[in-house]
């Protein structure tokens, strides 16, 4: 049989990356809200960078997705073949 999939991500890397996420998107908020333009301008950049964000959330879900089903498709292949090989005997003779 296959070996189970064993995460390779640390925790400590999982926070880095949420604080980086965070550190990020509060600079860019800070910097529109005392950018000294009107305030339609500000509404307007930060429309744009909602659109960022929620499109890079998305575009990440849609890969973890992928990635998952093919890992599932491969894991169902592997169980199919072992399953035929273990069922295999050559030394069988149809008479």
């Amino acid at each position: 049989m296959t070996k189970p999939i064993q995460p390779t991500q640390t925790t400590a890397f999982y926070v880095q990356a949420v604080l980086s996420f965070a550190v990020s998107l509060a600079s860019v908020v800070i910097a529109l809200i005392y950018l000294p333009t009107e305030g339609w301008i500000r509404a307007f950049l930060g429309l744009g960078l909602l659109y960022v964000v929620t499109s890079t959330v998305t575009l990440c879900k849609v890969v973890r997705d992928r990635q998952e089903t093919a890992e599932v498709t491969n894991r169902v292949d592997q169980a199919r073949l072992d399953k035929l090989l273990a069922e295999h005997d050559p030394f069988k003779v149809d008479a």
